[in-house]
């Protein structure tokens, strides 16, 4: 197989690649061999000397790429995920320093709340106290007036009563006058 490559690599006539192929070699097969691998050989080495050029080629184009665009390239990606990675940063330090700032306004207004609720407590408790005790001045005037009414009350009745007392006695003589015939007097009767 390898000779067969070799044959149809060196640009050898079809014929001949396929007679060695069957098996057709003869007795100076291995000098045609011999001169066929040198041929192949020649033909190699003019190859690789004529590639030389290029593979320079190759190699400049290679360390131009490297020197004028990968390098350049290279720096300013660099510079970029610098900046992202600190336009990030920066973006989550504000983030932070926001949520410390919402933190203490949230804890100012709980305390400002709880302030106006301790001052409305206040306030509602200085008006309980207020009411109660104009409630109780009232309560204690309406008590003063009711027991000086009372008072009055029973010192009138006292005084009706006396007059009732007094009246009663005459009151009885002029009815025992008018209803006792007119020639008998109260001593009489009350004998």
């Amino acid at each position: 197989m390898y000779l067969l490559a070799c044959l149809l690599a060196s640009g050898c006539c079809r014929a001949e690649a396929v007679k060695v192929w069957s098996g057709g070699i003869s007795e100076a097969a291995p000098v045609a061999h011999q001169t066929l691998m040198d041929k192949i050989i020649h033909q190699l080495g003019g190859l690789v000397l004529g590639s030389v050029p290029t593979m320079i080629f190759f190699v400049l184009l290679i360390a131009a790429y490297e020197a004028l665009v990968r390098r350049p390239l290279d720096r300013t990606l660099a510079e970029r995920r610098a900046r992202t990675t600190g336009a990030v940063e920066q973006a989550r330090g504000a983030l932070s320093a926001a949520e410390a700032e919402t933190t203490v306004y949230e804890d100012k207004l709980r305390s400002a709340k709880a302030e106006l609720f301790a001052a409305r407590e206040q306030r509602m408790q200085r008006w309980t106290e207020d009411r109660e005790a104009t409630l109780n001045e009232v309560r204690r005037s309406t008590q003063d007036r009711v027991k000086s009414a009372k008072r009055e009350i029973e010192e009138s009745a006292a005084v009706a009563r006396t007059q009732i007392e007094t009246m009663s006695g005459e009151l009885s003589s002029r009815i025992l006058q008018a209803v006792l015939p007119a020639g008998i007097s109260l001593a009489e009767t009350g004998q």
